[in-house]
């Protein structure tokens, strides 16, 4: 059974770090891109980052040199590393099974395995 479960999430001040967990079952997490997507309160799906199965990652410009994406195999787990918070990065956070690019994401999140649940990410003072 294909399972994608988000963790990592909560509340941070700006400036801070948090670390998003995507933890898999149902395929090696190594054998797929594996994408990071966010939807900020009453926006759209806005894409985050990907890893290519030839180990190649890829950020969105709002967020390049602040975030890294990262998968660990005998984890079966995705990561996403998040430092230098700013308030606008509060969203729900998805893992998604998949290459998505930022112009080909669903207008909203599918109701498939291969997408998570998301963990909310809010960033506050």
């Amino acid at each position: 059974e294909v399972q994608l479960v988000e963790s990592g999430g909560g509340l941070v001040q700006p400036g801070g770090s948090l670390t998003l967990s995507c933890a898999v079952s149902g395929f090696n997490v190594t054998q797929y891109a594996m994408t990071w997507v966010r939807q900020a309160p009453g926006k759209g799906l806005e894409w985050v980052s990907k890893i290519r199965t030839g180990e190649s990652t890829y950020y969105a410009i709002t967020v390049k040199g602040r975030f890294a994406i990262s998968r660990d195999a005998a984890k079966n787990t995705l990561y996403l590393q998040m430092n230098g918070l700013k308030t606008e990065d509060t969203a729900v956070y998805y893992c998604a099974a998949g290459d998505y690019r930022s112009y080909d994401l669903p207008s909203s999140k599918p109701n498939n395995d291969y997408w998570g649940q998301g963990t909310q990410v809010t960033v506050s003072s």
